[in-house]
């Protein structure tokens, strides 16, 4: 059994967690197998429940997820407005 850094774990977990990474990208990128790396995820997200401090980088690891969609949604809905804003201009000439 090949052992595996505690910070690459970290690394891993964080990838799904925050950036909404696949089991199956990070799988293929990483080499380990989907079920590890769940795994690992379930195992922090218990360990979550029992230690304060590993809760709340959770919570903000969710938190920032949820931004960055956020943000996203609202650059496409900006960029669709900008360019139905530039296709009115021109109609109404």
């Amino acid at each position: 059994m090949v052992h595996v850094s505690d910070e690459l774990k970290e690394v891993i977990i964080k990838e799904h967690i925050e950036k909404g990474r696949t089991y199956r990208s990070l799988s293929a990128e990483y080499g380990y197998s989907i079920g590890v790396i769940s795994g690992w995820v379930s195992k922090f997200r218990k360990e979550c429940q029992e230690n304060q401090y590993k809760n709340e980088n959770l919570r903000l690891m969710e938190e920032n997820r949820k931004l960055k969609d956020n943000l996203e949604e609202a650059l496409k809905e900006a960029e669709f407005l900008k360019k139905a804003a530039a296709f009115f201009a021109k109609e109404s000439k």
